[in-house]
């Protein structure tokens, strides 16, 4: 990455953090448009506002369950880089709600992880610059050295093995099916969040 990109893309992450919320606002918003019938992003359907409210129910059911290990904690406090990590997220988003309240979880356990959040559709500079095979796939998780604005890696939009599922449902079927995403709700409801644990846990190098 030359200068001038690295440069661009600080900025952008700049500009993106002055906007962005935290996770306990994330909540609150999904909260108000489960009231409001409603979800966030540019496009406004009854589909996307069903699975803001799905995602409500599930977040609040990770929210009182998720466990992490005592192996997993005490790894977790050998890690001393200070960092935000800036998650894209939209209310809508099934992979969102599995995996944002592990994330909060896990900063909640570490003094130095700083957790932010903002919209996709608000932040599309943002996305652009964190793309998942071409696509604007989200939650992506992006991992800032504080002092220096440094990007120091990503994760996501799913978890290694959740990654795995995908692809190898898209080769053996060419595409996504309501089936196959009825299957991997449900591999997410067995997993508990341990999936993501052990995969952000290898990406901090503890």
């Amino acid at each position: 990455m030359n200068t001038l990109k690295n440069i661009s893309v600080k900025d952008i992450i700049a500009e993106s953090l002055k906007t962005s919320i935290s996770y306990q606002e994330y909540r609150d918003l999904v909260k108000q448009l489960v009231l409001e019938e409603s979800t966030s992003g540019s496009e406004k359907t009854e589909a996307l506002a069903n699975y803001t409210m799905l995602n409500d129910r599930r977040m609040k059911r990770w929210d009182k369950t998720l466990k992490i290990s005592e192996d997993k904690i005490e790894r977790l406090s050998i890690f001393s880089a200070n960092v935000t990590w800036l998650v894209i997220t939209e209310s809508w988003c099934g992979d969102a709600a599995h995996v944002i309240p592990v994330l909060n979880n896990i900063a909640n356990l570490s003094p130095n992880i700083d957790l932010k959040l903002v919209l996709r559709d608000e932040n599309l500079a943002l996305m652009d610059q964190f793309l998942t095979n071409g696509g604007r796939s989200i939650a992506k998780l992006i991992m800032i050295d504080k002092a220096t604005g440094d990007v120091l890696n990503t994760f996501g939009p799913r978890p290694s093995e959740a990654t795995k599922l995908v692809m190898d449902y898209k080769e053996a079927h060419g595409a996504i099916t309501p089936e196959f995403k009825e299957d991997l709700q449900a591999w997410y409801n067995k997993d508990k969040g341990q999936n993501v644990m052990t995969d952000v846990l290898e990406i901090l190098g503890v």
